[in-house]
């Protein structure tokens, strides 16, 4: 929104085209993201305590985690309001993939957001019910992941609606009219191409998936937040490069058209997410929620897809990975041998608080694990 008023000055005023630097205007939006979050934090936890907006500790989990009963939950609609606006006001309004991801984002933490409202109004530790959450979900998956499968195919906007309904009618036939291709880190042509169906089905997984990973990793005060900021902040540096024809060529990456724009989007999450970090770490003076976790995750799944960066994801976003699996392996395994398990509780975090381990140390040693699996996967930008 910014953008355009600034670009409307420059004609008479030379200073105002400096705004035109996506690298500027991700600042400004972390600045502004970071700003709204310390500046309407205090108030938001404030109201959440007077509604009697508390987090419902189940009753299996960790004794230690008693004490947080009550603590105000659904802070998460807190770092969404930062992303929102200040994504509004930096971006250029025209770019396609930054509505996508906006959408996702909004969408998700919308499911969330009914799932604490109902944990929270009508005492219900579980909130929506998982085949509920799914279907909403994947409901939004799908729209985002057959629009991206045109739009990241055609270079504009034009005709990709009527591409994606010939696609509908010819029953799913129709090839797309570009390259669809799942990026291998660390080689410079190892791709693996996708046809129109393949891609949605595997953009659904990614975007649905990591959502879920990020909701099941937000169990200990700031353990999803820091990792969140630091993995979207990665993929921001991504979606710089693959959206410069300069700098993909010359890393080998494929161009993709209008990507750039999304460090926008990536520079406010960061800021969101660290002005959260100030009231969410411990202990917590309030929790994100599913608002917040199933947002994020969602979040930086489309990015990923949009990027095509997929598993460059998966090796920064390792925490999120493992805490999935460790919820996957343990209630495989109940189920298979009738009662035993492998971990003392999952999700992972919780086996190690059992183990010993205090809640801080965790939080913070995990904190440091996606910090080097960050580092690794800002490597595959130039081992290739």
């Amino acid at each position: 929104m910014l953008l355009y008023i600034f670009q409307w000055l420059s004609e008479d005023i030379r200073f105002f085209s400096v705004f035109n630097y996506l690298s500027l205007r991700a600042v400004l939006a972390a600045l502004t993201a970071m700003a709204i979050g310390f500046a309407a934090g205090p108030a938001v936890i404030a109201r959440l305590r007077a509604m009697k907006i508390g987090q419902a500790v189940r009753g299996y989990g960790p004794k230690s985690h008693l004490v947080k009963d009550g603590t105000p939950t659904m802070g998460g609609a807190l770092i969404l309001v930062a992303i929102g606006i200040s994504t509004l006001l930096w971006m250029d309004l025209s770019n396609r993939f930054v509505w996508v991801v906006l959408f996702v984002t909004l969408g998700y933490g919308a499911i969330g957001w009914t799932d604490d409202y109902r944990k929270v109004v009508h005492h219900n530790p579980e909130g929506m019910s998982a085949r509920e959450k799914f279907a909403w979900q994947s409901v939004i998956g799908l729209i985002a992941a057959v629009y991206l499968a045109f739009t990241l195919s055609m270079p504009e906007e034009a005709g990709v609606w009527s591409a994606i309904w010939a696609w509908i009618k010819s029953g799913f036939t129709f090839s797309s009219p570009g390259k669809l291709w799942l990026t291998v880190p660390f080689f410079k042509q190892i791709a693996f191409p996708f046809g129109v169906f393949g891609f949605v089905i595997f953009t659904y997984i990614v975007i649905v998936g990591t959502s879920n990973a990020v909701n099941l990793t937000d169990g200990l005060d700031g353990l999803a937040i820091l990792p969140c900021v630091m993995v979207g902040s990665a993929l921001g540096i991504f979606a710089y490069v693959v959206g410069r024809p300069d700098y993909a060529d010359y890393l080998y990456f494929e161009y993709i058209r209008g990507a750039g724009e999304l460090v926008v989007v990536c520079a406010a999450l960061a800021g969101a997410g660290l002005a959260f970090l100030w009231f969410n770490c411990y202990p917590a003076q309030v929790f994100m929620g599913d608002v917040g976790a199933l947002a994020l995750g969602g979040a930086l799944g489309t990015i990923a897809v949009i990027t095509r960066q997929e598993i460059v994801l998966a090796i920064m976003g390792g925490i999120f990975v493992v805490e999935t699996l460790s919820v996957m392996i343990q209630t495989t395994y109940f189920r298979l041998t009738h009662g035993k398990r492998v971990f003392l509780m999952a999700p992972i975090h919780h086996h190690f608080e059992l183990k010993g381990w205090k809640e801080t140390q965790v939080v913070v040693r995990f904190w440091i694990i996606t910090f080097v699996l960050v580092l690794i996967g800002l490597s595959t930008l130039k081992i290739r």
